[in-house]
């Protein structure tokens, strides 16, 4: 009695194990799910180490680092925020050193680009998102949300902290 008691143990034993494996492979091959695609161009980016500058007037900054988990390229055509009326992709050029004119602040043609597994450094007296037409002030510890917006029209939301930063001071070149 004991033996065929065993036995049977052991072939309901094997038969979940058996189940269980199938069960594993199956959710190997299963299709991966469309919204965490990383073809999906913006779905692929995330920010790190993502803040804004506390501003109390009528534009502010955003900066952190750019990360691309996909195998494609993805370039990020535009951004928006609740908290401002424009948003923008923004380059800082001219002023390098010795006195001469401000470094300025202008939008980037053909957005930033991305590049597969990699990171794009947005920071200030460089590339950088920025807020214009404020609705109210972006105070030091507020919490901003923040949209990019892929090449292929995909989106991606971040939260980024509002900090004080006193640099980051470049004009403005709106004739861009």
């Amino acid at each position: 009695m004991r033996s065929s008691r065993t036995r049977i143990i052991g072939v309901a034993g094997v038969s979940a194990l058996a189940l269980l494996l199938s069960g594993c492979g199956a959710a190997e091959t299963a299709a991966p799910d469309p919204g965490k695609d990383a073809s999906d161009g913006a779905s692929a980016l995330t920010l790190k180490d993502g803040w804004a500058k506390a501003s109390d007037g009528h534009m502010t900054g955003v900066f952190g680092t750019l990360t691309n988990g996909s195998d494609a390229d993805v370039r990020v055509v535009e951004m928006s925020s609740p908290v401002a009326g424009t948003g923008e992709l923004h380059e800082t050029v001219g002023g390098m050193g010795g006195g001469g004119p401000k470094p300025k602040m202008r939008e980037k043609e053909g957005g930033f680009v991305v590049l597969a597994g990699g990171e794009y450094v947005l920071e200030p007296g460089g590339d950088h998102l920025m807020l214009m037409d404020l609705s109210e002030p972006v105070l030091a510890g507020q919490d901003v949300p923040v949209t990019l917006t892929a090449e292929d029209g995909s989106t991606v939301e971040f939260t980024v902290v509002a900090r004080s930063f006193s640099g980051a001071n470049e004009s403005y070149d709106g004739g861009h």
